[in-house]
Formats: structure tokens, sequence, C-alpha cells
């Protein structure tokens, strides 16, 4: 008789683990579909080319992205410091040594192949993807889909989330929100990528960070949602990340389609980011009552 309860509470775990492993899968197809459907709107039909257009117009003078705005040039230096080698390899050994010293190694590796992940993905699917000729005045078929510097920018957002424990997700999350929406900003003020580009990174790499977990299995804890630091991030989170928006209406005045993609921008990475450090949580939740019967049984005593 006990040795047929043991054995019953020994076979519920992974039940639990395994439903939290679907939730993250669900989140990676849900993510990856996102992306999806911006390349087909935004790229594959006329009138999402015409949006992308207008938003970042081609400037007036030799033909380029560059905006109207005195914001380039620092964008420019934003986008050529954050792709130093030095810096990038700094950032990653970061992820890494984030998991090994809260005890959860296999969670910092987690978080590393997540970047790599991201960029590598980012860099295949550029020459794959054709960008068709609609004939639209101001618009050209050199296809800049997705961003590159900002996959790898939310590939070290959602690396470091992965890493981090659960009660630091908050914290991390409103500094890296902000993070890559200034990353974002930069490349569209410089006129390196349109407004499509950068959304759909900032989801593939959302979806790399699920699957990675998934596959994975790091550690992983419960998500409070009545921890203050974590509200006080959703709080926070969005008014940061729209500050290079706040910097270029104020301090260097642009043109209103730009401000409107920076804020869109801006949305999107703070909605990712919130999606995602919830979604992480409650895989942590679900995973954790399983952790308590394993216990339990291993002891021989009801959960």
């Amino acid at each position: 008789m006990v040795e047929g309860m043991t054995a019953h509470l020994m076979t519920r775990p992974p039940d639990a683990r395994t439903a939290s492993r679907y939730g993250l899968f669900g989140a990676a197809l849900g993510f990856g579909a996102a992306a999806a459907v911006v390349c087909a709107v935004f790229v594959w039909t006329s009138a999402g080319q015409s949006v992308d257009r207008d938003l970042l117009p081609r400037a007036e003078r030799g033909g380029g992205y560059e905006q109207t705005t005195g914001l380039v040039a620092p964008a420019k230096t934003v986008l050529e410091s954050f792709g130093d080698t030095a810096t990038l390899l700094t950032l990653v050994g970061a992820v890494l040594l984030t998991g090994i010293a809260s005890g959860r190694a296999r969670a910092g590796v987690a978080g590393v192949l997540v970047f790599l992940g991201s960029a590598g993905l980012a860099r295949a699917l550029k020459p794959m993807i054709e960008r068709p000729d609609f004939g639209l005045l101001g618009s050209t078929t050199h296809n800049s889909f997705p961003s590159g510097h900002v996959a790898a920018a939310a590939g070290l957002l959602v690396g470091l989330l992965v890493a981090v424990p659960a009660r630091m997700r908050g914290l991390v999350a409103v500094p890296g929100a902000a993070g890559v929406s200034v990353i974002a900003a930069a490349t569209m003020v410089a006129g390196w990528h349109r407004l499509s580009d950068v959304v759909a990174a900032v989801l593939l790499a959302a979806a790399l960070g699920c699957l990675a977990v998934a596959v994975l299995r790091p550690a992983t804890e419960p998500y409070r949602v009545s921890d203050a630091a974590n509200w006080l991030a959703a709080v926070l989170m969005l008014p940061l990340s729209l500050a290079p928006v706040v910097y270029a209406g104020v301090l260097a005045p642009g043109p209103a389609p730009l401000l409107i993609a920076m804020s869109v921008a801006g949305a999107v990475v703070t909605a990712t980011t919130l999606v995602l450090v919830h979604v992480l949580g409650s895989a942590g939740a679900r995973a954790e009552p399983a952790r308590g019967r394993s216990a339990a049984a291993a002891s021989g005593t009801r959960p």
C-alpha cells in the first residue's frame, strides 16, 4: 500500500513539469508566430511597406534613411559602442557569471545560448527573406529584416532574465528594456532599420528565450505577482522604454513619424518583456509543486 502511494506520488511531478514545458513551447510558438506575421504584413505586402516607408522616409539629401534630427551622430555612436566585440563579450560574460553566481550555472549557459541564437538567427534570416518590389515611391527592395543589432540587444536582455533568480527579474527587466529601446531607436534614427525590423527582432529573441528554458530546463523559481519589486518594474518599464522618445522630442526634435516609430518600438519592448517575465515565472510556479511532491515522495510523507 505504502509502496503504491509512493509510486503514485513519484509519477505526478513529471506531469507538472511537462505542463510547464508545454506552456513555454506555446509561448515560444506565439512569439515566433507574431514575428512571422510582422514579416508577412510589413515585408510582403504593399500596405505594410507603405507604413514602414511613411514612418521612416528617405532623407532628402543622399537618398539614405538617416532621419532629419540631431540624434543621428549620437545614435551611430551608441550602435558602434554596442557592436564592439569587447563590449559584447563583456555583456555575454556577465550573463554567464550571473547564472553561476546564483548557483544556476545551467541557466547562465541557457542565457548565453539565447543571445547567440538571437544574433545568429537574425543574421541567417536576413539573406533568406526577399522584399518584393511593389513600385512604392521612396521605398527600396533592400531587405533589412530583422535587425541584427536589436536581436543581439534583446537576446542579451532575455538571456539575463533566464539567468537571474526569479526575485530579481523585475529589477533587471526595467533597465534592460530601456537599453533595448535605446538600441532600437538608434537603429531607426541612423537609418539602419525599419520599425518592422526592430519589432520582429524583439519577438524572435523572446521566442528563443522560452524555447531555451523549455529544452534545457534550467532551475526555475516561482514568480509572485504580489512582489513589490515586480510591480514597480511594471510601472517604471514603459516610461523608461520611452525615454528615447522624450529625448528626441524635447532635446533634439525630430519628425513626428520618427517619434511614432520610436514610441511603438518602446511599447513593444515593454509588452514583450512583461509577458516574458510572467511566462518564465509561471513556468517556475508550475514546477514548484512538482518539486514539493518529489521531496514528499522521497521522505514518504504527504506533500
